[in-house]
């Protein structure tokens, strides 16, 4: 007798889906070699918020029903080593201005704003906190330093 067939739905991340027929005794690098050919190890899958690792694993293992969802993701292909004396690929362009990279210029503003009004209103700041804004400035100078040091 013919074993039976499975219909699977493969969801993508772009909520596209793509129907795949398989047999119970199939594995997890099968589907992949037939669905994905060439793109195996970019792949993965994921049934029920695992990830399916073990390619030899069988589908009917998985206890997989008719029209269950396996999700997709296809992460792009690594770059393919150099051989010496060959230029590799060029360095990515920097980065984007962002939040982050505005964190510390915004810190060390607020900090001179601080000292500023230190300065100038001696009777409001208390020990402490001449104490705290000493530490913070400290501790701000050794993470940009630490930052802008390559």
């Amino acid at each position: 007798p013919a074993e039976p067939t499975l219909v699977l739905r493969l969801k993508f991340l772009n909520d596209t889906e793509r129907l795949a027929r398989v047999r119970p005794g199939d594995t997890v690098g099968a589907l992949k070699r037939t669905y994905f050919p060439g793109q195996e190890q970019q792949v993965r899958l994921i049934y029920q918020g695992q990830l399916l690792r073990d390619d030899s694993q069988s589908l009917a293992g998985l206890n997989l029903g008719h029209l269950s969802v396996l999700h997709c993701h296809l992460s792009p292909p690594s770059a393919a080593p150099t051989a010496p004396g060959t230029p590799g690929p060029r360095s990515p362009a920097p980065a984007a201005l962002g939040v982050g990279s505005l964190a510390l210029p915004l810190f060390v503003l607020l900090l001179a704003l601080l000292w500023y009004l230190q300065l100038q209103h001696r009777h409001v700041f208390t020990a402490t906190a001449t104490t705290c804004l000493a530490g913070l400035t400290l501790l701000v100078t050794f993470v940009a330093f630490a930052m802008y040091r390559r």
